[in-house]
């Protein structure tokens, strides 16, 4: 695993961080909740199986969102898969929810096995190649509530992952290849932000599904 930490800022000294809620993995946050990856949470052959899979029947779209007022489409595609009636609004946009199928649901599965935890949706997104992209982000959002745990399993051609302090800048960028298991929790999503960023050297497709419990309002 490759793992690059910047300092942007010097800023007081936080508090050391607390207990984690997952003991496997490599904890990749110093401080201020808890983001693991599992590098390895699928075989390779169960990885190329499900990516071919969602490949071929997701029904991807291409949303609009609001970003500084203006509507503008995402540079990816993607899908919100969710339990009936439970949709997804994030950046002005509400998404409908499309039914589990069964790639989902076994993922679903090793996931809830994995972190004995439930969840009820799931964002599908497919980066075409490397001029899709996802900006920096929190998943923040009241459905998610307080301390949501987003499990996250990459797919497909390896991308770099960012994320950066709200407050310090502290910038810590890690590969996410195929197969991978990434699992934020915590305070995470309330001290930093994440994105994927655009690589022009990158021609291949990726998919990324961030399995969540949403609260219903």
């Amino acid at each position: 695993m490759q793992l690059r930490r910047c300092n942007r800022a010097h800023g007081p000294q936080r508090q050391m961080p607390s207990p984690q809620s997952f003991s496997f993995g490599g904890e990749l946050l110093p401080t201020d909740g808890s983001a693991i990856l599992v590098p390895e949470f699928l075989s390779a052959s169960d990885a190329d199986q499900y990516f071919q899979a969602l490949s071929a029947i997701t029904p991807w779209e291409e949303t609009a969102l609001m970003m500084f007022g203006k509507r503008v489409s995402e540079p990816r595609l993607s899908a919100w898969h969710a339990d009936p009636e439970l949709p997804y609004t994030y950046s002005g946009s509400e998404r409908t929810p499309q039914p589990w199928n069964e790639p989902l649901r076994a993922l679903r599965e090793a996931c809830q096995t994995r972190l004995d935890h439930s969840f009820n949706g799931v964002l599908v997104n497919l980066y075409r190649n490397g001029h899709d992209s996802m900006g920096w982000h929190s998943d923040d959002e009241a459905v998610n509530g307080p301390a949501p745990v987003i499990a996250s399993i990459s797919l497909g051609t390896e991308r770099r992952f960012d994320l950066r302090h709200k407050q310090s800048g502290d910038t810590i960028s890690v590969m996410l290849p195929h197969g991978s298991l990434l699992v934020m929790s915590g305070q995470s999503q309330s001290h930093w932000k994440h994105r994927i960023p655009k690589s022009t050297r990158i021609a291949e497709p990726r998919i990324n599904l961030t399995f969540r419990h949403l609260f219903s309002s």
